[in-house]
């Protein structure tokens, strides 16, 4: 990673600080951006723009990682609430993409992170509005791939389970919950930023150069055990 220009839009909590962290320490050149702009350069992305200040002209890894959890029955979810999922999630990273295309293109070996989710491929209550953004994300990781390999541009996504992050903060709140939440994975725990950071990682670098179009499922076995 010494010297890659890496560009993570939400790097200033949970998984997408533990990533920046790592990259630094391998040497890196991150380009920091979320929307509070605690430690980052404000970025909004529910607003349009077409531009992003402060790029480097070639960028040879993106990382997008806002995210939400909102839990409801199907019934109580607005129709104003499924499109903020879809502002967050997806129409954000498609923002972002177009943005930074130009500058992906001119990397000898450029790679896209996205970040899906569980309840996409394991069907689970009150997850109507998550999974539908996440289901768009690995659409447009499957689609982007295609589209962009002739560029030498990899494009993947992470679907973790839960992992034990501020935005999951209220799910982890107490010893009981902390428990069930174990209990629910086969390998015996829910994940940590670590855990995701890695695999993102993993994939920004040259060692996943054949690796695009795909969904690593990074879960604890929730996705395909019992």
């Amino acid at each position: 990673m010494n010297g890659k220009n890496i560009v993570l839009i939400g790097g200033n909590s949970g998984i997408g600080k533990e990533l920046a962290e790592a990259l630094k320490a391998k040497g890196a050149n991150l380009f920091l951006y979320s929307k509070s702009g605690e430690g980052t350069t404000v970025l909004d992305t529910t607003e349009d723009f077409s531009d992003i200040p402060g790029l480097p002209e070639v960028i040879d890894g993106l990382v997008y990682a806002p995210g939400t959890i909102n839990l409801k029955p199907f019934h109580r979810i607005s129709i104003s609430e499924f499109q903020q999922e879809l502002d967050i999630n997806f129409l954000g990273a498609v923002r972002v993409l177009q943005a930074c295309m130009k500058s992906l293109k001119k990397s000898e070996s450029a790679s896209v992170v996205l970040f899906s989710t569980v309840a996409v491929q394991t069907g689970m209550g009150f997850h109507a509005s998550i999974a539908a953004a996440k289901g768009a994300i690995e659409g447009l990781t499957r689609s982007l791939a295609a589209e962009w390999a002739p560029n030498k541009i990899r494009v993947n996504a992470i679907a973790p389970s839960l992992t034990d992050t501020p935005l999951a903060s209220a799910l982890l709140s107490s010893d009981d919950k902390r428990e069930a939440s174990n209990k629910r994975h086969p390998i015996g725990r829910f994940g940590t930023p670590a855990d995701i950071a890695k695999a993102a990682e993993y994939l920004l670098s040259d060692d996943a150069s054949w690796m695009t179009g795909q969904i690593l499922h990074l879960d604890g076995g929730m996705s395909n055990l019992k």
